[in-house]
């Protein structure tokens, strides 16, 4: 028995990997789930997780049943289709229960995305022409040659991003700003009819930001790749110190990415 995976890439720039897995396997999953519950679930008449698996089995609901079962399947799936079919995947995929019958093989389908390509075209010239025409109306400060630049940039870079990318980072921005509503004792009606905004309006506008907040990190990351930009070592310990974050592998990454889009910037705000 073995589990199958179809690939297909939409207009989008997601792509869905629809998996087809055996009922054995699923069998197997679902005894192994009913064993782990059967632990701290109670059944009248018996001592706890001293009931029969069938038993148990009855108390637990069809959903979870699912979802716990597929959770057993689905990582090593994963990565087997990750390696077949060469993706390289920029997020953990959303999953789709397509069909769960007894006895049938169940189908699965994930949506994700691969990081789009970045053509930088001629940037640096750009960048310079934006900045000098930009300086001959006024002397500009550093934050402003950083807005031209930015804006240069997201004008000048034709760029894919993905809408499971740009739902995603759309959603953390909503989700912060009802976070900060709810600190302030306000409610969301209250907030748009104060600004003038349907939820449609807000949500489209959040779209439109995390749209241009990626494509500027993978622009901004692409530069510095073809620039060859270096982070000193101590540059990420400061700014771990003063970020808070505990070290680590995947933390030191992250800071270094960051400081990296950052020498990008600074270094074509001086390209004049």
């Amino acid at each position: 028995m073995e589990i199958k995976s179809v690939v297909a890439k939409e207009g989008n720039g997601n792509i869905q990997i629809t998996f087809t897995i055996p009922f054995g396997i699923i069998k197997k999953a679902q005894d192994e789930t009913i064993a782990e519950m059967a632990k701290d679930i109670e059944v009248p008449g018996f001592r706890k997780g001293k009931a029969p698996l069938a038993k148990v089995k009855e108390k637990i609901p069809e959903a979870t049943l699912i979802e716990h079962s597929l959770s057993h399947v689905l990582p090593k799936a994963l990565g087997e289709a990750i390696t077949e079919h060469k993706l390289k995947l920029a997020v953990y995929p959303k999953w789709e229960l397509i069909s769960a019958k007894e006895g049938e093989s169940w189908q699965v389908r994930g949506i994700s995305c691969e990081l789009p390509e970045v053509s930088l075209g001629n940037y640096k010239n750009v960048v310079a022409g934006e900045i000098r025409a930009a300086s001959l109306k006024k002397e500009l400060a550093k934050d402003e040659k950083e807005q031209v630049t930015i804006k240069a940039l997201l004008d000048s870079t034709k760029i894919k991003i993905p809408s499971i990318l740009v739902e995603e980072e759309a959603n953390g921005r909503l989700s912060s700003l009802l976070s900060r509503l709810e600190k302030l004792g306000l409610a969301l009606e209250g907030y748009l009819a104060s600004v003038g905004k349907s939820a449609q309006d807000l949500r489209a506008e959040y779209a439109a930001q995390a749209k241009d907040a990626i494509s500027l990190d993978l622009i901004l990351s692409k530069v510095a790749d073809t620039e060859n930009l270096k982070v000193e070592e101590k540059q990420i310990d400061e700014a771990l110190k003063v970020s808070g974050n505990k070290e680590g592998t995947e933390s030191r990454r992250v800071i270094e990415s960051i400081l990296k889009r950052r020498a990008a910037l600074e270094f074509l705000t001086k390209l004049t």
